[in-house]
């Protein structure tokens, strides 16, 4: 039984503000990417980033491949990334900001590989670029994974992720 709602219309003309505000209804958690480069923090936030695989240990994010932030992080022996908590929006806008400002009052941990974390988040990685992807319009990164930290789940403030939804940040209801 179909039902009485009317077929789904195909189109190719996919207009882009029309996908951006589909891609939108689904909820994403938020990182930062960073590493020291050349004696200054460098880093990005993204909220396209997904465990991949056990084994190997791998994750994944993608980055615009107009960034012009991604290339100097690419060339870095390792990446920090840090899963951000609901109580770090205004680091999230800082890190999507302009690129001198953006760990402007933001807490950092450098590891000696040079890997940049953002103090307070809910888990840490320190990663290696294990592959791109040309992927349309974006560049899909899969990062191997060296080292993980993470909080745990007794309830300690900032223990929800920020959630990314519709251009604008939320937190997650337990229940």
């Amino acid at each position: 039984m179909r039902g009485d709602r009317p077929a789904f219309a195909t189109n190719q003309d996919l207009d882009p503000t029309r996908l951006r505000q589909a891609f939108g209804i689904f909820p994403t958690g938020v990182v930062a990417v960073a590493a020291e480069v050349d004696e200054a923090l460098v880093g990005l936030a993204a909220s396209s980033f997904t465990s991949v695989s056990l084994d190997p240990p791998l994750v994944s994010f993608s980055v615009a491949a107009t960034s012009r932030t991604w290339p100097d992080l690419r060339r870095c022996d390792h990446l920090g990334v840090t899963v951000l908590a609901d109580h770090q929006g205004l680091v999230c806008r800082r890190l999507a900001g302009p690129v001198a400002e953006r760990f402007d009052d933001v807490a950092v941990s450098v590891t000696e590989n040079g890997a940049v974390t953002v103090d307070g988040g809910l888990a840490r990685f320190d990663c290696t670029v294990h592959a791109e992807v040309e992927a349309g319009d974006h560049v899909l990164v899969l990062l191997r994974l060296h080292a993980v930290e993470h909080v745990s789940a007794s309830g300690e403030e900032g223990s929800s992720p920020l959630v990314f939804h519709r251009s604008g940040f939320g937190r997650l209801a337990v229940t």
